[in-house]
């Protein structure tokens, strides 16, 4: 009998959640993943309207919490492989702001920051349970860099030209 975690539905499951399999980068896997998602943000994200935003943010959500939660079924709770959730995070973060290199550049840097700071309430929403408390504090920190983005871009008009 076949291995169900060797099915291709498992091994989709498993790239979704590792984000193409950054997540088993030996050192900051969160890095990583975040950095895969800046840059598919760079290239594939450019002309996103309101609505494409939002089924994007919607969609790979929903894929972020299933993922994370399949594998840490498998590899316990919020295991350091899954990094799906530092996708949807920066996603958050540069979600509706003008597309460009500065905005995925400096978009990546105060995400990982927030990532790693966790500023109330995202550190309590990790207590959450399965992919909810590992999606909801990427979120979290993505909603807070995207507002520190945009009050950068109030003080400093040509921030992101």
């Amino acid at each position: 009998m076949t291995d169900p975690r060797r099915t291709i539905p498992h091994f989709l499951k498993k790239f979704l959640a590792t984000l193409g399999f950054s997540g088993y980068t030996p050192i900051a896997p969160g890095t990583a993943g975040s950095a895969v998602t800046a840059i598919i943000y760079f290239f594939f994200c450019s002309s996103l309207e309101i609505v494409t935003w939002l089924a994007v943010l919607a969609i790979t959500f929903v894929v972020a919490v299933y993922t994370a939660q399949a594998m840490e079924g498998e590899w316990g709770k919020d295991p350091g492989a899954v990094v799906v959730d530092e996708g949807v995070g920066f996603l958050v973060t540069v979600a509706f702001l003008p597309h460009g290199l500065w905005t995925a550049v400096i978009g990546f840097f105060i995400f990982r920051a927030l990532d790693i700071i966790k500023p109330q309430p995202a550190r309590r929403l990790e207590d959450l349970p399965g992919g909810w408390g590992i999606v909801m504090d990427d979120v979290i920190a993505g909603l807070y860099g995207n507002v520190l983005i945009r009050i950068g871009m109030f003080v400093f008009p040509s921030l992101l030209i």
